[in-house]
C-alpha cells in the first residue's frame, strides 16, 4: 500500500477516534425525549447515583429507551410487544429476550456474572486465558462461550453461524471503525461500553443497570450496585488521612507506569482518603490513562509517598519487596520501602469492575490500620 494511503487512513481513524471520544463527554445528547414514537408514551427516567455517560427512558408497555453519551440510542423492546414503526431516526432496537451475545468489552463481563446471566454471552472477544473471571474461564472451558475473535478481527463467519443478535465492544472499536460498521451490516446491533469515561469509579460500576435494564434484570442489577455503593459509603464521611500513594507498575523497558492524575484510581485513593502523589500529571489530549516515566523521573517525584501499591495487571505482579527491588534498585530509598508499607494488587483489578467499592474499602484499610498485615483485603496484598 503506498505511504501516503496509509496516512490518509491513520489519520481518518485518528480524527474518529477524536470525535467519538469527545462526543462521549457531551452529555447534552442525554437530555429526555418523550416523542420517539406516536405510539410510546414517556413513563420516567432511571434515577442514577454516579454514571453521567447513559440514561435510561422508561415508556408504557415497559419500553426503554437507552442514551448513550456519544449519540447513540437503543430500545429494548419487551418481549412479544410490537416494534413502533414510526421511531426517530437512529434508534436502534433490541428485542428482548437477549442472547447470543459477542462480548469484546472484558470490563463488562463481571456486570453479566453479578446479573446471572453469563447464559447470555455466546461469543467472547477474549480467549480463555485472558480472563480472570472465573466464571469466564469455567463458561469457556465448558464450550458455553466460545473465542470469535479480537474486537478489531472478529470471526464474522462464527459470529453469523451463531446467530447473534447483539455485539458489545469497549471504545477500542473505535481504532476499527470498520469492523463496527460490518458487524451492523450483517443486521448486528454494535452496543459501545463507554463506562471506562466515567468520572467517578462508582459510575464505572452504575453501569450494571444498564445492563440490568437491557436484559431485564433492573431488580438484580440495583442489589449488585448497592452493596458497592455501601461500601464507599461506610467510609466517605471519614477525614481525609493526610497519606500519599503512588500507583504504578515497572515496564519492560524499565520506566515506571503511572496513572494520570484524572484517572480513576487516583480518585479512589482519594475517596479512601487519601491523597495520589502525582497531583497533576498528564492532560487530556488523548484517551490513554496512563503515562511512562522514566526511573530517575519516577523517583524525584514518588520517592516520599506514605505508600506503594504495583499495579499487577499488565505484568503479573510481584510477591515479596524483594522481586520489586529486582525491577529496580532506585526503589529501595523510596519512604514506603523502608517504613514497609507497600502491596500489590492482584490480576482482576480492571475486569472486576463490580468490585470498585471493595477496591476503595481496601485501600482505606491500608490508610487507616497499624498493622495492615493483620487486616483482611480482598483486591490487595502487603509485600513482605
Amino acid at each position: 500500500m503506498p505511504k501516503n494511503i496509509k496516512l490518509f487512513i491513520f489519520f481518518m481513524t485518528l480524527m474518529f477516534l477524536l470525535t467519538s471520544c469527545a462526543k462521549a463527554q457531551n452529555t447534552d445528547t442525554l437530555k429526555v425525549d418523550e416523542n420517539i414514537s406516536s405510539s410510546l408514551t414517556y413513563d420516567y427516567r432511571l434515577k442514577l447515583n454516579y454514571a453521567e455517560q447513559f440514561a435510561v427512558d422508561y415508556y408504557d408497555g415497559g419500553y426503554a429507551l437507552i442514551t448513550i453519551s456519544d449519540g447513540s440510542r437503543f430500545l429494548i423492546i419487551p418481549h412479544n410487544m410490537p416494534i413502533p414503526d414510526d421511531l426517530d431516526d437512529g434508534i436502534i432496537t433490541i428485542e428482548q429476550p437477549v442472547n447470543n451475545i459477542y462480548l469484546a468489552a472484558s470490563a463488562v463481563m463481571d456486570m453479566f456474572c453479578s446479573l446471572d446471566a453469563l447464559d447470555t454471552i455466546l461469543l467472547s472477544g477474549i480467549k480463555k486465558e485472558g480472563w480472570v473471571i472465573e466464571e469466564a474461564k469455567k463458561a469457556m472451558e465448558a464450550g458455553e462461550i466460545s473465542y470469535a475473535g479480537k474486537y478489531n478481527a472478529p470471526d464474522y463467519e462464527k459470529i453469523l453461524a451463531s446467530d447473534c443478535n447483539l455485539a458489545i465492544e469497549s471504545t477500542m472499536i473505535f481504532h476499527s471503525p470498520e469492523v463496527k460498521e460490518k458487524l451492523e451490516s450483517f443486521g448486528i446491533p454494535v452496543f459501545v461500553d463507554f463506562s471506562s469515561y466515567e468520572k467517578h469509579p462508582l459510575g464505572r460500576t452504575e453501569w450494571v443497570k444498564l445492563y440490568g435494564v437491557l436484559l431485564g434484570k433492573e431488580d438484580i442489577a440495583d442489589k449488585a450496585f448497592a452493596m458497592q455503593k455501601t461500601e464507599l459509603d461506610n467510609i466517605i464521611s471519614e477525614e481525609n488521612t493526610g497519606k500519599t500513594v503512588a500507583f504504578f507498575y515497572i515496564t519492560s523497558n524499565e520506566t515506571a507506569n503511572v496513572r494520570k492524575s484524572g484517572d480513576y484510581v487516583p480518585r479512589m485513593i482519594e475517596l479512601a482518603g487519601g491523597s495520589y502523589i502525582f497531583s497533576d500529571l498528564g492532560d487530556n489530549t488523548n484517551a490513554s490513562s496512563t503515562v511512562n516515566m522514566q526511573m530517575e523521573e519516577f523517583y524525584a517525584n514518588a520517592k516520599d509517598a506514605d505508600y506503594l501499591i504495583y499495579n499487577s495487571t499488565i505484568d503479573g505482579g510481584v510477591n515479596s519487596i524483594d522481586e520489586l527491588l529486582a525491577k529496580s534498585s532506585l526503589l529501595k530509598d523510596f519512604k514506603a520501602i523502608k517504613e514497609d508499607n507497600v502491596f500489590c494488587t492482584t490480576k482482576n483489578l480492571y475486569q472486576d469492575s463490580m468490585k470498585l467499592g471493595t477496591f476503595i474499602a481496601d485501600i482505606h484499610t491500608m490508610l487507616t490500620s497499624e498493622d495492615s498485615i493483620d487486616e483482611t483485603f480482598h483486591y490487595m496484598f502487603k509485600l513482605q
